[in-house]
C-alpha cells in the first residue's frame, strides 16, 4: 500500500508542494480545500503531468475531510496570507481558527498522522495544531526553521560566492522577525562562517534572514513566499516518509529542553517517522541565550493571546 499524504490548503505553498511530493514519486497525495473546484482542477492538472514525470503517484482533490482517512502526513498549508506592511503575527487570531478547524478534522480521519504545521505565525500555529489534535507532541511539528535556514543558506553561499550546496546553516527560535541565525553554527565545508566573513557582513546576512520573508512579499505585492516553503515541507515530508532520521532544524514543543516548558520553537531535531524522534540540545555562548530567550518570549505572548 502506497504512503498517503494530504495537503490541506491548496493556494500557492499547497499546489506546490502537492507537485513535488507527486513528481518525486514518493507518495500519492490528497490535496484538501474548502473552495470546491480549486483542488479538484489543480489536482486533474498535477494527474495529467505524472505520465511526463514517469511518476506512478496519484493525486486527488477534494473538499472532503473523508478523502484524506488513513494519511500518514498532514501538513496544514490553509490561511491567509501575509500582504505588504503585515507582520507574521497579525494573521494570529484568524489563522488560529482555521487551523483549529483543520487540525480537528484531519486528526479525526487520520488518527496515526504526523503534523506539519506551514501556517503562519508559525510557531502559534504548530501549538494551536498540537492542542487541538490531541496528538502527542512529537507527532506535531512546525517548519519554519528550515525555511529560515535555507534562505540563511542561500545569503552566505551568495556573499561567498561558493555552491549553497557546501552551505549548512541554523536558524533558531520562533519563525519571526526575531528568530535566530546562528553563525557560529553556520559552515561552508565544515568551517564556520566566522572564520570566513568579518562581523559588520555577519550582521548584515542575519538581518537579510530575518527579513527574508518580509522581501519577498514586498517584491510580489499581493502575496508571499511559496516555492521554498514548499520545499521545505517537502523536505520533512521526505524525511518523514523514509524514515531518515535526519537532523533538521525543525519548531518543535520544548519539555524543559533551553530552558523552554511548554511551547513550540526551532531547534535541531531528529525527524523519522515517528516525527521528533531527539532534539538536540546545544551549548549556547551567552549572546546566543540571549537572542534565543527575547525570541521566545515573543512566541509566548502570542500563544497567550489565544489562551491556549
Amino acid at each position: 500500500m502506497n504512503s498517503r499524504v494530504s495537503v490541506i490548503g491548496a493556494g500557492n505553498v499547497g499546489a506546490s508542494l502537492a507537485q513535488m511530493i507527486v513528481q518525486s514519486g514518493i507518495s500519492d497525495c490528497v490535496l484538501f480545500d474548502i473552495m470546491e473546484g480549486v483542488p479538484q482542477g489543480k489536482a486533474l492538472d498535477l494527474s495529467e503531468a505524472c505520465p511526463l514525470w514517469s511518476s506512478a503517484s496519484s493525486i486527488k482533490g477534494t473538499s472532503s475531510y473523508e478523502d484524506t482517512a488513513e494519511s500518514d502526513v498532514v501538513i496544514i498549508t490553509a490561511g491567509f496570507p501575509r500582504k505588504p506592511g503585515m507582520s507574521r503575527d497579525d494573521l494570529l487570531t484568524a489563522n488560529a481558527e482555521v487551523v483549529s478547524t483543520v487540525a480537528q478534522n484531519a486528526a479525526k480521519y487520520s488518527p496515526d498522522a504526523v503534523f506539519i504545521v506551514v501556517t503562519n505565525p508559525m510557531d502559534v500555529m504548530t501549538q494551536v495544531a498540537f492542542v487541538k489534535s490531541g496528538f502527542k507532541h512529537e507527532k506535531v511539528i512546525g517548519m519554519g526553521a528550515i525555511l529560515d535556514s535555507a534562505r540563511f543558506r542561500t545569503f552566505v553561499a551568495w556573499e561567498l560566492g561558493v555552491s549553497c550546496q557546501d552551505v549548512e546553516a541554523l536558524v533558531l527560535g520562533g519563525h519571526g522577525d526575531l528568530m535566530v541565525p546562528m553563525p557560529r553554527f553556520t559552515t561552508v565545508k565544515g568551517v564556520s562562517i566566522t572564520e570566513l566573513l568579518s562581523a559588520d557582513r555577519i550582521d548584515a546576512l542575519v538581518q537579510r534572514t530575518r527579513q527574508g520573508g518580509a522581501e519577498i512579499v514586498v517584491l510580489l505585492k499581493t502575496g508571499s513566499a511559496y516555492y521554498a516553503p514548499a520545499a521545505s515541507a517537502f523536505e520533512m515530508v521526505k524525511c518523514i516518509l523514509l524514515d531518515e532520521k535526519r537532523m533538521l532544524p525543525c519548531a518543535a514543543y520544548l519539555n524543559g529542553q533551553y530552558g523552554v516548558n511548554g511551547y513550540y520553537a526551532g531547534v535541531p531535531v531528529v525527524l523519522g517517522r515517528s516525527g521528533v524522534e531527539k532534539i538536540i540540545e546545544l551549548k549556547f555562548n551567552e549572546q546566543e541565550i540571549a537572542d534565543f530567550d527575547k525570541s521566545i518570549k515573543s512566541v509566548q505572548e502570542l500563544v497567550q493571546k489565544l489562551g491556549i
